[in-house]
C-alpha cells in the first residue's frame, strides 16, 4: 500500500513559480514511478510529468517542456515538480499518482496505469 500527499499549492500570478510536493508513504515506496496530472475544470484530467523509479528517467507534457521540472529523493520519500514561467491555462487540481510501472513513451499519460494517488491541490494562476 501506497500512500500520496501533495503540498505547495496555491495561488501566483502569471510568469511565477510554485514547487509541488509529493510525500510518498510505504515500505516498497522507492520502487514506484510517479506522475503528476492536473485537471481544469470543465477538462479532462491529463499527464503533465513523470519520473521512473529505477533510473529516474523524466517525461513532460509537451505543453510544459521547459518550464516544469519533475525530480524525486528518495532517501526523505518525496517527489517534486518545480514549475517555472506558470500560465494561466496551467491552472488546476494537481494530482500525484504512483505506479510499479516504469513506462515508455507516452505510456506513462494513461492514468489507468497508476495504482494510487493523492488528494489533489489547487494550483491558480491569476494576475
Amino acid at each position: 500500500q501506497v500512500e500520496l500527499v501533495e503540498s505547495g499549492g496555491g495561488l501566483v500570478q502569471p510568469g511565477g513559480s510554485l514547487r509541488l510536493s509529493c510525500a510518498v508513504s510505504g515500505d516498497t515506496s522507492d520502487y514506484y514511478a510517479i506522475g503528476w496530472f492536473r485537471q481544469a475544470p470543465g477538462k479532462e484530467r491529463e499527464g503533465v510529468s513523470y519520473i521512473t523509479s529505477a533510473d529516474r528517467t523524466t517525461y513532460y507534457t509537451d505543453s510544459v517542456k521547459g518550464r516544469f521540472t519533475i525530480s524525486r529523493d528518495n532517501a526523505k520519500k518525496m517527489v517534486y515538480l518545480q514549475m517555472n514561467s506558470l500560465k494561466p491555462e496551467d491552472t488546476g487540481a494537481y494530482y500525484c499518482a504512483a505506479t510499479i510501472v516504469d513506462f515508455e513513451f507516452d505510456q506513462w499519460k494513461d492514468e489507468n496505469g497508476y495504482d494510487f494517488w493523492g488528494q489533489g491541490i489547487q494550483v491558480t494562476v491569476s494576475s
